[in-house]
């Protein structure tokens, strides 16, 4: 039914948007129809996927509950429902009249397949089913290269980025205009994540729309003019604006980033201040550039970028990818990393890098399982950012550190975490090392001999001479 030119009745759904500011779909359903119903649906598939942890679900947990309370101050009542969603939103639609449903675009290959079905299940008892671009700046295919294709190299991505106007955050949702019938029924918000099959062992840093918007002054107002160098310092617990998982689960808006980073920028009195609010910002864009990669070429998510290299003979033992697991490789940069991870739920974002490329070249297994590893324990997995950075690391993908880019784990370790605060803090066992053989303890014969930590589960020279053959063997065949 249309009244005065607007659908009695919109559901807007809830996917990786929980916020009520500066949200596309929600201000466009708010402002253009009567009656708006807010939904969110359990995904039985999502919850079940070997991709999704309990940092992830927790995170979603405490956001929704958030998220609920934003809107009941507002008037509007958050409507829970769980199973398939084509079916629950055609069944929520049925039970309230609604002619349409509102959401906002997901990229991911399961995203894409599942909005069909919504779609095709709404048209056909007449509900539109319309989404809107919100999570990006630029989708898809809205920044090109002059032969019309989509970049696949960052750094002119990012140059043509640059040079376009930055959008307006939306406006915050407003007071309800009619209330949901309390007969419409709504499940209740579990808990915990362990009641979704996802027991978490650790609490995780604050979730929801405050918790980001908090973040974000945090960091824009004392910390991002040192950004350029404090970024790269684990130990620094300050250095980086932990926003990634507000980000993945859209409790804040990279148009809102934004904004807020181009008002201090221009306050900026330094040039090194500058450098610190274009380096976030590159980091916000290499978000996005790796978002369209998975868009455009959505083999990413199966394999590797360059089919070619899907042919690597990855020949590192079961017994080792499991001491990275749980951070027993004897190399401490390497386990203090994944030791943390595993504890909260969080890397470091050097330390990723760290850690991937240890995996990947001096261990010499797939980025594959590295690559599922830490989706199953970050509290920001995220399926495009996380699968292009394994590919960077391992150099398989889209403007790849060449193959031949090999971290050294102890010369990482020594330059960005000099003194050790960072691996005495995760591996104890080290905590009497002195600085200057922090991150050689193998040198110590007299600390080996105590056996309170491993010596290194492989020689970094040998495999490194190990990791150039098996590339330069596969490249040999590649045209």
């Amino acid at each position: 039914m249309v009244r005065s030119g607007r659908l009695s009745t919109v559901i807007h759904w809830f996917r990786r948007d929980l916020r009520i500011s500066d949200n596309t779909s929600l201000h466009h359903a708010y402002t253009r129809w009567t009656r708006l119903i807010p939904c969110f649906c359990w995904e039985d598939a999502m919850l079940r996927s070997p991709d999704v942890g309990p940092a992830q679900v927790q995170f979603l947990l405490r956001s929704l509950e958030s998220l609920a309370a934003n809107l009941a101050v507002l008037g509007h009542r958050l409507i829970v429902r769980r199973g398939v969603p084509h079916e629950q939103l055609a069944l929520l639609a049925r039970e309230t009249g609604a002619t349409a449903v509102f959401t906002n675009k997901d990229y991911e290959p399961y995203s894409r397949e599942r909005d069909a079905q919504v779609s095709s299940a709404l048209e056909g008892q007449g509900v539109t089913f319309t989404s809107f671009k919100d999570s990006v700046v630029w989708e898809e295919r809205e920044i090109l290269t002059g032969t019309g294709g989509p970049y696949t190299v960052f750094t002119p991505y990012s140059k043509s980025w640059r040079l376009r106007p930055r959008p307006e955050p939306r406006p915050r949702l407003g007071p309800a205009k009619q209330s949901v019938s309390a007969t419409v029924v709504s499940l209740p918000l579990p808990s915990t994540s362990a009641e979704l099959g996802h027991p978490l062992g650790h609490e995780l840093f604050p979730a929801g729309e405050k918790a980001a918007h908090q973040a974000l002054d945090a960091f824009i107002e004392r910390r991002v003019f040192g950004y350029a160098v404090a970024r790269d310092h684990p130990a620094d617990e300050a250095g980086t604006s932990r926003l990634s998982p507000h980000l993945r689960f859209g409790t804040i808006n990279v148009r809102t980033l934004l904004k807020r980073l181009g008002e201090t920028r221009a306050g900026a009195s330094t040039e090194a201040e500058r450098k610190g609010c274009d380096i976030w910002e590159s980091e916000l864009i290499w978000r996005e550039f790796y978002t369209q990669i998975l868009a455009n070429f959505p083999h990413v998510a199966r394999g590797s970028f360059r089919p070619g290299y899907d042919q690597l003979k990855w020949s590192g033992k079961d017994a080792w990818f499991d001491a990275w697991c749980v951070g027993q490789t004897g190399y401490p940069i390497v386990d203090a990393a994944m030791r943390c991870l595993n504890a909260t739920g969080w890397m470091h974002n050097r330390l990723r890098m760290v850690v991937s490329m240890f995996l990947t070249k001096d261990l010499l297994i797939s980025w594959q399982r590295g690559e599922r590893y830490f989706m199953q324990r970050l509290v920001d997995g995220d399926l495009a950012a996380n699968n292009g950075g394994w590919q960077w690391s391992a150099g398989t993908g889209t403007d790849a550190a060449p193959y031949f880019r090999i971290f050294n784990p102890t010369s990482q370790g020594e330059k960005f975490d000099a003194a050790g605060a960072f691996v005495r803090r995760w591996v104890p066992e080290l905590a009497a090392v002195p600085d200057d053989g922090i991150h050689e303890p193998w040198t110590n014969p007299l600390w080996l001999s105590r056996g309170k930590y491993p010596a290194p589960i492989v020689d970094h020279k040998v495999q490194r001479d190990r990791c150039l053959a098996m590339y330069k063997a596969v490249r040999a065949t590649m045209p």
